[in-house]
């Protein structure tokens, strides 16, 4: 395992970093390129719907549900 890699977006006019394992910086840049679109565009997504949830945290669990929802059912 490596350590959290930290990034910083622009979101809402503010600044925000957030911390993701290399694996999950790859599954998100994944998901942007599949679903055509931005990387910053897809964590502001995440961020207006995320709660009270750590931004980390729920990018995290969003890709984890995005991945189950589009898994070849078994």
């Amino acid at each position: 395992m490596t350590r959290p890699i930290k990034r910083s977006f622009s979101i809402g006019g503010h600044r925000t970093s957030i911390s993701l394992e290399p694996d999950f910086w790859s599954a998100l840049k994944d998901v942007a390129a599949r679903e055509r679109t931005p990387l910053a565009k897809l964590v502001a997504t995440i961020d207006q719907n995320r709660g009270e949830t750590g931004l980390s945290s729920a990018v995290r669990i969003w890709l984890l549900r995005y991945f189950r929802e589009h898994l070849p059912k078994a």
